[in-house]
């Protein structure tokens, strides 16, 4: 779990006080509440974007950190009017940043053109121009130099409800308390990832994923490891054919889960030769080898996410297919299911 130092954030001279840099909340996957804690349970449409803790001085800047505590900011020039959007009311938001496709629904594909380019403005300038992205705002953490964390969820919601963020890059969906499955049921009819379950009484947690909020994918998905691949043949032959890929278990170790060789567009598998290719090593990462002929084995930094019908006895992914490279996390925050190296 990582955590950003409580450092503070560079607000204008005459400010009351800097902003503390706080890491965002995490969700743990699960299911809906019971059917009788319903009504203590607020709802909220599970974004498929890139989480951001937004910083606004009060002098008219806005800032933007993602999970890691990286400095985003750059990325994302159409959100610095922002920073005006208070007057001179120091604030700390926490949000996702979406790229949004014509149906309005998030789309991450998309957003991987805008990400990492914090460092790069005239580039950021160019792709915010054909890729524009859209700020979701769901939470306050920091308000006019009052921290609002020890708050429980249902008194922040309302404050920052109140503080009318509507803009035309960003936004405050409204949330839903009780009626758990219609929203859940909502949220497949239209095609969404899924939903946020959040306690009302829950207070902000930084840095913690915590049970006092569950995340439900619509999706059988599952965030894995690359550690190897297979090579292709015929017209991909060079290029990766299948990626090996496995899950980290509560030991420390790293189980395979499966080989994936479908769900690339040919300029991802592209990309994905050339990532392999700087994380070639001569060691199995696996705790046990694949049965895999002529594979080639990488250090396991790439975090991908796979959507799958079902795990075999064994705990092997059933018909996996690729979804996305997941630049957005680092190998150890990615979602780990399994029980140990044991089982």
């Amino acid at each position: 779990m990582r955590r950003v130092e409580n450092s503070p954030v560079t607000s204008r001279p005459d400010s009351p006080a800097p902003l503390p840099l706080i890491a965002p909340m995490l969700a743990t996957p699960g299911s809906l509440p019971p059917a009788a804690q319903d009504a203590r349970w607020a709802y909220e449409t599970k974004q498929d974007g890139q989480r951001a803790v937004v910083y606004l001085p009060g002098d008219g800047t806005a800032g933007l950190r993602a999970r890691s505590g990286e400095d985003i900011t750059g990325a994302y020039p159409e959100l610095r009017a922002l920073g005006g959007a208070l007057g001179a009311t120091p604030a700390v938001l926490d949000g996702e940043v979406l790229a949004l496709d014509r149906e309005g629904r998030a789309d991450f594909q998309a957003l991987q053109s805008r990400m990492g380019l914090a460092h790069a403005p005239g580039r950021a300038a160019r792709a915010a121009a054909t890729v524009p992205v859209h700020l979701v705002l769901f939470d306050v953490l920091h308000l006019g130099g009052r921290s609002l964390l020890r708050l429980p969820y249902a008194e922040r919601r309302a404050v920052l409800e109140d503080l009318g963020l509507e803009g035309g890059f960003w936004s405050t969906p409204g949330a839903l308390v009780g009626h758990g499955r219609e929203a859940l049921e909502a949220t497949r009819a239209h095609g969404l990832e899924g939903l946020v379950c959040k306690r009302l009484d829950s207070v902000y947690e930084p840095g913690v994923r915590s049970r006092a909020w569950i995340k439900i994918r619509n999706m059988t998905v599952a965030d894995v490891l690359v550690g190897g691949w297979s090579p292709g043949k015929g017209r991909l032959t060079g290029l990766p054919g299948a990626v090996l890929v496995g899950q980290r278990t509560r030991d420390g170790g790293l189980r395979y889960v499966g080989s994936v060789g479908t769900g690339w567009s040919e300029a991802e598998r592209l990309e994905l030769t050339s990532l392999l290719r700087e994380l070639a090593t001569d060691t199995c990462p696996f705790d046990a080898v694949p049965p895999t002929a002529g594979a080639h084995w990488v250090v396991p930094r790439l975090v991908g996410e796979v959507r799958y019908s079902i795990r075999t006895r064994a705990g092997l992914l059933r018909q996996p297919s690729w979804l996305r490279l997941r630049p957005d996390l680092t190998p150890a925050e990615a979602d780990a299911d399994l029980p140990d190296s044991s089982a």
